[in-house]
Formats: C-alpha cells, sequence, structure tokens
C-alpha cells in the first residue's frame, strides 16, 4: 500500500525526496556560511552555487548528445548501410524483421517520440522549479525542526529521527564525493581510450561517460553502449567492435567493482542485491529521477533502521554479506 501510494503521488512526493537530498548536501555550506553573514544572504549563496552546478551539468549533458546527434545525422548513409547489411543476414537466417520496422517504426511513431520528450522537458523543468522552491524553504527551516525534534516527549523517538537524519546527510555526502570522483575518474579513462583508439567523438564520448555514470548500473552500460554501435559504422572489422565494447566494460568494471567499494567504505554498506533491487524499483515507481534517488532513499532507510535495536536486524540484513555485527541489545542504548 505504501509503494502504491508512493507510486500514484509521485508528483507531490518526488520533490520532496529530491529537496531533502539536496539539502543534506547543501545544509555544511548553509551552516558554515550564515555563521559568519547573515541567513538570507548565506542562503542566496548556496541556492546561486546549486543553480551554477545544475546548470553546468546540464549544460554538458546537452552538449555531448547533440555533439553525438549531429555526427549521426551527417554519417546516416554509413547507419542506413549496416542497417541493411543486417536486414540483409536476419533474411539469410529466415527472420523478417523488416515489414515489422516498417510497421512500429514509421513518421507517426517519430513524430509521438518527438512530442514526448517535449513534453518531459517541460515537466523536467517544472519539477525542479518545485524542487528549488522546497531547497529555499528547508534550509531556512533546519534549525527550528532540530530544535522541535529536540524537544519531543519520547527522547527516543528524537534521538532515532536525529540520529538517523545526521548520519543519513553525513553518508549521501560521502556516497556523492565518492560518485563524483569515480565519475570523474570514469570519463577521463573513457575519453583517454576513444582518443588513442581513434574512435570519433572522444571528448563527448568522456562527458557522457562521465554524467551517466552518476546512475548506477544503468548509467554505465548507456555509455557502453553508445560508443559500441558508433563503431560498428567506423570500423571495418567485427574484432574492432568487440575490442571497444570489451574495453570500455573493462572501464566501468575497475572503476565501479574495485575502486569505489574501497572509497566509500561503509557509505553503501548495502548487499549488491539490494542495490540493483533498489534501482529498478525506485526506477518502477518515478521513472529516470527514481533511478537517481533510489540509492540515497535506501541509504536513508538503512540509517534510520540502524539507529534503533529494534529495526536495526533490518539495516544487518540488508547489509553486506560479510556484515557479522550482532543487534544492539536493547539495555546497552540508554535513553537520551
Amino acid at each position: 500500500m505504501l509503494l502504491g501510494a508512493v507510486y500514484i503521488a509521485e508528483a507531490v512526493i518526488a520533490p520532496v525526496a529530491f529537496s531533502l537530498f539536496l539539502i543534506a548536501i547543501l545544509w555544511p555550506l548553509q551552516s558554515r556560511l550564515q555563521a559568519h553573514i547573515p541567513r538570507l544572504v548565506a542562503l542566496a549563496i548556496s541556492i546561486f552555487l546549486l543553480v551554477v552546478t545544475f546548470s553546468g551539468f546540464a549544460s554538458l549533458i546537452v552538449w555531448a548528445f547533440s555533439r553525438v546527434g549531429r555526427w549521426i545525422l551527417i554519417n546516416l548513409s554509413r547507419f542506413q548501410a549496416l542497417y541493411n547489411q543486417m536486414i540483409l543476414w536476419l533474411e539469410e537466417q529466415g527472420i523478417a524483421v523488416a515489414g515489422l520496422w516498417a510497421e512500429h517504426f514509421n513518421i507517426g511513431w517519430i513524430v509521438s517520440l518527438m512530442q514526448k520528450l517535449t513534453g518531459q522537458v517541460n515537466t523536467t523543468l517544472s519539477f525542479w522549479l518545485v524542487v528549488l522552491v522546497y531547497v529555499i524553504i528547508g534550509l531556512l527551516e533546519v534549525e527550528g525542526t532540530s530544535r522541535k525534534i529536540n524537544m519531543l516527549p519520547n527522547h527516543r523517538i528524537a534521538r532515532v529521527i536525529l540520529g538517523g537524519s545526521e548520519e543519513t546527510a553525513v553518508k549521501i555526502r560521502r556516497y556523492m564525493i565518492v560518485r563524483t570522483l569515480m565519475s570523474v575518474l570514469t570519463g577521463i579513462l573513457v575519453w583517454a581510450f576513444a582518443l588513442l583508439f581513434g574512435l570519433p567523438l572522444a571528448q563527448e564520448w568522456g562527458v557522457i561517460a562521465f554524467t551517466l555514470n552518476y546512475i548506477p548500473f544503468i548509467g554505465p552500460f548507456i555509455a557502453t553502449l553508445f560508443p559500441t554501435l558508433l563503431a560498428m559504422v567506423q570500423f571495418d572489422t567485427w574484432q574492432a567492435v568487440i575490442v571497444v565494447f570489451a574495453c570500455l566494460n573493462l572501464i566501468q568494471f575497475v572503476v565501479g567493482s574495485y575502486i569505489e567499494p574501497r572509497l566509500s567504505g561503509t557509505v553503501l554498506a548495502m548487499s549488491p542485491f539490494v542495490v540493483l533491487f533498489a534501482i529498478f524499483l525506485w526506477t518502477f515507481l518515478w521513472g529516470l529521477p527514481g533511478t537517481f534517488i533510489g540509492i540515497p532513499i535506501t541509504i536513508a532507510v538503512l540509517s534510520f533502521c540502524a539507529q534503533d535495536p529494534s529495526t536495526r536486524w533490518l539495516a544487518i540484513q540488508l547489509g553486506p554479506p560479510d556484515e557479522t555485527d550482532p543487534p544492539i541489545p536493547e539495555q546497552t542504548r540508554p535513553e537520551a
């Protein structure tokens, strides 16, 4: 029932979730600034930095994908030739796809897709405007909300809320720092490989790998799929295409499965099964925004569960496979 309500009320709940995520990231800056300058001036600086960061990130995405799209249009004849070769080979194997393609991928389908993309852009702009308003109001109310929670008559609930909020914010900030460092490293490695291998649009592929790496699992897969499709028309041999695909996946695997876990430490103290499940669950519930926010939401849930002995078992069960710490007994956790 709860997940159904979250799914139905996406337009209301999703902006709140994203605003809490951004408040957790911005609050240390806001707190330090308002200790030396008026609170409203500090708020203006924090919001300005947030808008500049998001605008720069969006500009990178638009620049990279527009350059790739322009290259595809210029080399459309080469893609058409590759398509004809694939159709001919499939027909030789007794698989007829030309009729199916003509039935589903016609001009009406293209127009409908463009209308959906245009509507999605308008919806995204409205979404982030609502998130920005929530962030502005939320940053002004952080201290007051903390005082109200401390005044709750049930000290156990107050301790869980405050402790869970603080731990969630710390973990989310560290998660984003590690994710940003790994995205930069992935982008540099993809750019260097594309440049050395002679793949066109090397800078663009590096930027795309950098931006999509913020979306676990799905983003890196897309970042390797697009250059591979381009390599299919750029090189004459399938061996070169396989090398491109294998090397790009090797980069993603080394960074995502070897380097990042050693830097993140206990931030992502979750079973890989839980991580993957959270991504697909929140993608199903909220689409692309859910793909990005799924891991931070799961971090928050487990952080709150770990604050109380009655729910700490859940944090342990959903933690990493080698987690061996027993739940803290009730009597060892004094009331605050």
